[in-house]
């Protein structure tokens, strides 16, 4: 969406956030190219949304719901940081 941000993560973690940055760059951009969302904020939290269901209905039966919890709470974390960061 044109934006960057400065994440903290370890050396080990890197791969995987990069990955996960690019994959949701790419969710917010087919919801954006799609044109029935409109504001970054929205469109954050719509991608928010279709991650969290994806993950929640992913093919591995072995979902810890504990983890997926936990995981969420920190991504809703991680883009109301970024939010705040936008709307200064």
């Amino acid at each position: 969406m044109g934006r960057e941000f400065t994440i903290s993560c370890t050396e080990e973690e890197q791969e995987g956030l990069l990955s996960a940055v690019s994959y949701l760059n790419k969710k917010m951009s087919e919801i954006n190219d799609a044109g029935k969302v409109i504001g970054v904020e929205r469109i954050a939290v719509m991608a928010a949304l279709n991650l969290s269901h994806e993950l929640l209905h992913s093919k591995n039966g072995n979902v810890d719901v504990g983890d997926i919890k936990l995981r969420l709470n920190t991504m809703q974390d991680s883009i109301d940081e970024q939010i705040g960061l936008l709307n200064r």
